[in-house]
């Protein structure tokens, strides 16, 4: 089915259609993580790839029209040789892999084992996922949190830079309301009884992320997607009085400094960086802390990355 969804999505000439149809693949594609039993992982991609990736895609429907230029055939030759010669080295690379569901495969004899029967005494939470990416591959999670600040600031760069001329917000035009969705009552109605439900979900995921699937990651998505459904039925310009885009810029960069804050604190305390033993008498404890603040950290990051670059979309579409 994502075959020949992906094939569906390159005949599509309507980027509308081809848009949902990426929906579409992104959620196939989170029922194969559950069926996997990567619940952490699927809770991403339905979140991000079927979610807010689908309105950040819209987004920029609205800026560069809802139908694509057809493409000569010269211009398509480099690309899908590219194509190509990436997906016959990546097939040549799988060939060293083993065999799929095998018992006795390298992960299953050393990393997994380690995780699932010392984690518990080493870091604490039962979720392990949240062990493995908070504490064991905390280095790595930082970067990832790096990644998405970095990106934020090149979306920004391009898209959002207008809005703070002068240290003003740019005034809306003054009809912007009056094609907005709250004019439908369906809509209206259904998105103030989800809302509140969506953002409180939010900070469930966020806190509960030590002991089901979950973290700041999910949670920083999922709080995102309440504030963009009440900016697309309510409009633009009542969403930036609930968040001030001026204001919410500066949340990415507090997220990541309150991250790489817990790593400084260790640091001092005489641990390595990002060593959360040390931040408490008990090193069980220690750990506890320092996965509820870094998890804190990476939910803001994201939530306010992803609402700063759906307004800059939604201002540059104005």
């Amino acid at each position: 089915m994502l075959v020949a969804t992906v094939f569906v999505i390159i005949r599509l000439e309507k980027l509308m259609s081809a848009v949902m149809m990426m929906g579409f693949f992104s959620l196939l594609s989170s029922c194969i993580f559950m069926v996997l039993d990567a619940v952490d992982v699927a809770f991403t991609e339905a979140a991000v790839g079927a979610g807010v990736s689908t309105i950040f895609f819209l987004a920029a429907i609205a800026i560069v029209g809802r139908t694509s230029r057809p493409v000569k055939p010269n211009k398509m030759i480099v690309p899908l040789i590219t194509c190509l010669g990436t997906g016959a080295i990546l097939i040549y690379a799988s060939f060293d892999m083993p065999r799929f569901g095998i018992n006795d495969a390298p992960i299953h004899q050393h990393v997994a084992p380690r995780y699932l029967n010392d984690s518990a005494g080493e870091v604490g939470p039962p979720n392990v996922v949240t062990s493995v990416l908070a504490s064991y591959r905390g280095y790595d999670t930082f970067g990832e949190v790096g990644v998405v600040f970095t990106a934020f600031i090149g979306v920004f760069l391009l898209l959002g830079a207008g809005t703070r001329k002068s240290g003003k917000e740019r005034p809306a035009p003054p009809n912007v309301g009056e094609g907005s969705m709250r004019q439908k009552v369906v809509l209206r109605e259904v998105s103030d009884l989800v809302i509140a439900p969506v953002l409180i979900f939010a900070l469930y995921v966020q806190w509960h992320g030590d002991f089901g699937p979950g973290g700041g990651f999910q949670a920083g998505v999922i709080f995102a997607s309440g504030i963009i459904l009440y900016a697309l039925i309510y409009g633009i310009v009542p969403a930036q009085k609930v968040m001030p885009p001026r204001k919410l810029a500066y949340f990415p960069a507090i997220g990541l400094l309150l991250y790489a804050g817990v790593g400084v604190v260790s640091m001092f305390k005489g641990g390595n960086f990002l060593n959360y033993s040390v931040l408490a008498h008990d090193p069980l404890h220690g750990q506890h802390y320092g996965i509820l603040i870094i998890e804190l950290g990476v939910g803001i990051t994201v939530a306010a990355v992803m609402i700063n670059i759906f307004f800059s979309f939604s201002e540059r579409s104005l």
